[in-house]
């Protein structure tokens, strides 16, 4: 691992909040802010209030579907919007024993039949392959978060593509514009050019390609203090742009809303913007998006093998409310009868037409 570090730090200089010491990069003091109204200086609703108004609260499971795993929080980018806080410095990495803990869960759940793999960049787990190959002989579909330039940080990854053809792996990566400087303005210089050269790696080997049966969708992230546009019109738009400036091809576009919560919430804080952004959450709540939230069919295991009711959660360390929170004593019926913990980043869930880790909800 210390060869990865060493390796993955030279691709980049800027610092996790976590290495510079920023306040931030402690999760219960994000909850604490997040609680807060700041002395009453802008209209602050409880989350769990509205919840209460539409007979939501509190918020219980539907089924569990999906098993997301972060296999570490190490990544070759230090991206400004990034809820992980992930970047070259950081070295949480989940160890082949949580990997196999997590292995005999899903041997053990037959019915979970969805397993989203991320990070960080989670191509960058010494053991990321060897924890696909396992999950393949499970036959369950996979889902890997792969931040594109990670492609072409390193020889060693520049067959990423053809790994993810031979086990039908579903591709799922950021793009926050058809654009070189907006995307390069949120994931740092030469991410859109890298990524462009990626994104026709996977084309070549079928991702994208109709009939081909590889997934390749992309997504994006608002790079500002506003809430994504019209999935739909913007996934014409990404369509259009892509294939007539680069001859690139894709299945569909998952906009996904920022949720206040580690970068994005330190961007808010900074830009003067954190109130006027909540204010924007809580006003768009929809009850159908709160009825439709990815936390009610997933489950989140962390690098460390704790779990949590989603991604988001895990950043700021809410661990089920349950009395087994370790994916080494997984149970789904304990799990299905829990509740699920919600605070005010949940508004970003909940706002507009909704998000989840596969885009808009309703």
């Amino acid at each position: 691992m210390n060869l990865i570090f060493a390796e993955v730090s030279m691709i980049k200089e800027t610092k996790s909040l976590k290495a510079k010491g920023n306040i931030l990069a402690d999760a219960h003091y994000q909850v604490e802010l997040l609680e807060s109204d700041n002395h009453n200086l802008y209209r602050l609703i409880p989350f769990q209030q509205n919840m209460e108004k539409v007979g939501l609260f509190p918020l219980r499971p539907t089924n569990l579907q999906i098993f997301q795993v972060n296999v570490g929080k190490m990544c070759n980018q230090v991206c400004k919007h990034c809820h992980v806080d992930a970047g070259p410095d950081r070295k949480e990495i989940m160890t082949p024993e949580t990997m196999q803990l997590c292995i005999n869960a899903l041997t053990q759940n037959p019915s979970i039949g969805i397993v989203d793999l991320t990070g960080g960049a989670p191509e960058l787990n010494p053991d990321f392959r060897w924890f696909v190959e396992k999950i393949k002989v499970l036959d369950r579909h996979i889902i890997v978060r792969c931040n594109l330039t990670i492609i072409l940080a390193n020889k060693r990854f520049n067959d990423l593509p053809h790994f993810f053809k031979q086990h039908g792996v579903e591709v799922v990566s950021s793009l926050p514009s058809y654009s070189r400087e907006r995307t390069d303005r949120q994931r740092g210089d030469g991410v859109f050019e890298d990524s462009i050269k990626a994104l026709k790696m996977l084309n070549a080997v079928g991702y994208g390609q109709p009939g081909s049966g590889l997934i390749l969708n992309l997504v994006y992230n608002p790079a500002g203090a506003f809430l994504p546009p019209n999935q739909s019109s913007l996934e014409l738009e990404y369509k259009d742009a892509l294939v007539k400036d680069f001859g690139i091809v894709f299945n569909n576009l998952f906009t996904i809303t920022n949720l206040p919560i580690s970068r994005y919430l330190d961007y808010l804080l900074n830009s003067g913007n954190y109130e006027k952004y909540m204010e924007k959450l809580i006003a768009a709540f929809n009850p159908v998006a709160a009825a439709n939230v990815m936390c009610r069919n997933t489950i989140s295991i962390g690098w460390d093998g704790f779990l949590y009711d989603c991604d988001f959660n895990q950043m700021l360390d809410l661990k089920v409310s349950s009395a087994k929170k370790h994916i080494s004593e997984f149970d789904t019926a304990a799990l299905n009868r829990r509740e699920i913990i919600v605070n005010q980043h949940c508004y970003g869930c909940a706002a507009g037409a909704g998000s989840s880790c596969g885009g808009t909800v309703t």
